[in-house]
């Protein structure tokens, strides 16, 4: 079993509270659920209102098919949202 996991940072700049921050999270991750079948959530920078880090993880039999698959789903993120991405990091680990 291997278990691929991404963590992105990105800035939210035309947030100006935090109430829009969250629904533009929200539905960041609803995409990555939706249309790549995988878990997703904001793991760290809640209290910031123009940062976001999310995680999301996909579990498959190949570390090739699973990193691939969130390598889509960050230039799905990097082209249909607004915002800026500052940091991505993709890593798989065999169980």
């Amino acid at each position: 079993m291997i278990v691929s996991m991404i963590q992105i940072i990105f800035e939210i700049p035309h947030a100006d509270t935090i109430k829009a921050k969250r629904r533009l999270v929200h539905s960041i991750k609803e995409k990555l659920r939706r249309k790549f079948r995988m878990s997703a959530a904001e793991v760290d920078l809640h209290d910031s209102l123009s940062f976001a880090q999310i995680g999301g993880a996909l579990v498959s039999n190949s570390k090739t098919f699973g990193e691939t698959v969130l390598m889509k789903a960050f230039e799905m993120i990097e082209k249909e949202t607004p915002v800026r991405i500052q940091d991505m990091s993709i890593y798989s680990e065999e169980f």
